[in-house]
């Protein structure tokens, strides 16, 4: 499953250029995409093994698991031009998530959502998002959603997901940007 998610590489291009985040980045499959994109990306993850997997040139690792007792959130507000996230969720971060989006960055987010228990893991509720809870975070982060699923994906196997793009309030659209956009098949 080294593949980027086909969510990720919709929106990818929309973020402006600077630092991205990948948090929770596993093996880096989209970590490598953003660098390749021309982004310097700093990929984070519990993981040591993952984190030797991910790195590569224009991606720096960071070993922090954010969930640990006691673990503060390690990024300042504004800092990341784009953040993405798949397959992860710790309600506890996201404020502290959206806070670390710079003013006219792109939050890129992927995850499980109620539903998936009939296909299997994630099955614990912790883990899964409530209908409509992935825009609802966004909005109270201050940002503007772009695009948002929510739905049965086949790809990389059968899920329930909600998928989200949404920027910053100083988003910058250009011609190039609606261009993209209306170049795509719209959720």
């Amino acid at each position: 499953m080294d593949t980027p998610s086909s969510w990720v590489r919709r929106w990818a291009p929309l973020v402006p250029p600077g630092e991205v985040l990948d948090l929770a980045c596993g093996s880096g499959r989209h970590a490598r995409l953003l660098a390749a994109l021309g982004h310097p990306v700093l990929a984070l993850d519990r993981d040591p093994q993952a984190l030797a997997a991910a790195a590569g040139p224009g991606i720096r690792t960071m070993e922090y698991d954010l969930e640990a007792q006691g673990a503060a959130w390690p990024f300042e507000a504004g800092r990341f031009a784009g953040i993405v996230v798949t397959n992860y969720l710790h309600r506890p971060l996201m404020r502290s998530l959206t806070a670390s989006l710079a003013p006219g960055g792109v939050l890129i987010y992927e995850t499980f959502a109620v539903g998936n228990e009939v296909f299997g893991k994630p099955s614990n509720p912790l883990f899964l998002l409530s209908a409509g809870e992935l825009p609802e975070h966004a909005r109270e982060g201050g940002l503007r959603v772009i695009a948002f699923e929510d739905g049965v994906t086949e790809e990389p196997k059968p899920a329930r997901v909600q998928r989200l793009c949404a920027a910053g309030p100083a988003y910058a659209w250009s011609d190039a940007k609606l261009d993209h956009l209306s170049q795509r098949k719209q959720p």
